[in-house]
């Protein structure tokens, strides 16, 4: 009997993101594909939500805890819906009152918005919100490589050799998460060598992969793939990242340690606002208080972002 050759392709290692639902268990039929019919960063029931809140998405697993723990609280708030997407798909979301994914299209507004301030200022000058204040910063950038480091990398300088192959974020669609890293390296390496070309010749030469829309999911899977041997991320991301997946990754830090970070000069820090839309709905202006309480600073700073006062 002749054996046939097996001409399928390998069915990539996608990575099993957890859940991030607030609230007790909906109880629903589950279907999804990893490659196709799945949606990370839209949570909840939206027609039945009467707290809604769009939020950048590189905190997305602090803001999970808060929702739930707001929700808690407040046993008579019926449901949450949140999404947490770089801030172009939500701003227009906000801006057109709907979003295609697939075929499927979502049409629901925010109460709360939680964004870097000069994305919020521009939904101010437009009389979508009245103000936002400060809520957080983070720490800083690193280079989150897979586990036991293959490539030995151990600084920015490492990252110009040949054998290394880097993500970043889309300058096009995540233009504030790329600029905070492609600004850190530029720094960094100007600092350490007064090498001005880097990181502009890396992208020049082809060894630079830039994901498509959502770099915080993009990123680690990148890495995972072995399409990229480093990623440059928010600190607080690839915390995430190394406690979700600890046998995939591991952390280069850019001053400091994994546990203590401590950015060195160049390495830029970013801030992070909040705001009500409209009125805000019942809840809006509750759900700004409680991101000032004790509880939500103890969140957050346990993974790995800073409250401002």
């Amino acid at each position: 009997m002749t054996q046939q050759a097996d001409n399928s392709e390998k069915e990539p290692a996608y990575l099993d993101w957890p859940e991030e639902q607030t609230g007790e268990n909906p109880h629903c039929f589950r279907w999804n594909q990893p490659g196709s019919n799945i949606c990370l960063d839209f949570h909840g029931d939206p027609a039945n939500a009467e707290l809604v809140v769009f939020s950048d998405g590189n905190h997305h697993m602090a803001l999970q805890e808060c929702l739930d723990q707001f929700l808690k609280n407040n046993e008579e708030l019926s449901g949450i819906f949140y999404a947490t997407t770089p801030p172009n798909p939500i701003v227009n979301l906000l801006r057109t009152g709907g979003l295609q994914l697939g075929n499927l299209i979502i049409r629901v507004s925010p109460h709360v918005f939680i964004s870097p301030p000069e994305i919020l200022d521009k939904l101010v000058a437009d009389g979508f919100m009245s103000g936002s204040i400060p809520f957080l910063r983070n720490q800083g950038n690193v280079l989150l490589v897979k586990k036991d480091n293959p490539k030995r990398i151990l600084d920015v300088s490492d990252l110009r050799r040949g054998d290394v192959r880097l993500f970043l974020s889309n300058p096009d669609t995540e233009k504030a998460s790329f600029s905070a890293y492609f600004d850190t390296l530029k720094a960094m390496a100007s600092e350490q060598d007064a090498n001005l070309n880097f990181p502009d010749d890396k992208i020049g030469q082809g060894q630079v992969l830039f994901g498509k829309c959502i770099h915080h999911r993009e990123a680690p899977q990148a890495v995972a793939d072995g399409r990229a041997d480093a990623a440059v991320v928010y600190y607080h991301l690839a915390l995430r990242y190394i406690r979700i997946f600890p046998s995939l990754f591991e952390i280069i830090p850019l001053g400091g340690t994994v546990s203590d970070p401590k950015p060195v000069p160049g390495n830029i820090i970013s801030f992070t606002n909040a705001g009500i839309v409209g009125n805000g709905g019942a809840w809006g202006k509750k759900f700004i208080q409680f991101l000032s309480s004790d509880i939500a600073s103890e969140i957050y700073s346990y993974h790995g972002l800073i409250p401002t006062d």
